[in-house]
């Protein structure tokens, strides 16, 4: 009975750590607060993707969606209130924008890895800012954040 009742602690753990995955989110999924907050800054706004995560210990919803040519990342607030915008970041070997110390972290963690997309999320409620990284490593994408010292924060396989 013991070993039954751990196995379903075991299960409901899995469980929890799966639902708690970043996981692009369909676009009717968009609490219409936020979806209203893009359409009254960006009224031209297409190809509207979202992402739930989590920066600053807070919950946010990343949306990135095309305004005439340029490509926004924008992060709101699960109440639909605006968090802070997304900067896209270089990450080629001439003008990696990481901090040393994250280029060692991920070559430590991963020998052998290719940023694909990498995104500056600053605070903008005090100091602070953290990398919103999605890494190739043989064949398999991880969703990583580093801190502003390049420690790695959260490692989900994507």
């Amino acid at each position: 009975m013991r070993n039954y009742f751990f196995n379903m602690s075991l299960i409901g753990l899995s469980l929890v750590s799966v639902s708690a995955y970043s996981a692009p989110i369909a676009k009717d999924a968009i609490p219409q607060k936020i979806l209203d907050e893009v359409y009254k800054k960006h009224p031209n706004a297409a190809d509207i993707a979202a992402e739930q995560i989590n920066h600053f210990n807070q919950g946010l919803f990343e949306i990135k969606f095309k305004d005439g040519e340029e490509q926004l990342i924008k992060f709101y607030r699960e109440n639909g209130r605006f968090f802070v915008d997304g900067v896209k970041i270089d990450t080629s070997e001439n003008t990696n924008m990481l901090p040393s110390a994250g280029n060692e972290n991920l070559k430590t963690t991963f020998p052998k890895y290719d940023i694909t997309d990498a995104v500056l999320v600053v605070n903008p409620n005090g100091v602070g800012e953290e990398f919103d990284l999605i890494v190739n490593s043989e064949g398999v994408d991880w969703h990583i954040t580093l801190d502003a010292e390049g420690k790695i924060v959260k490692k989900e396989r994507d």
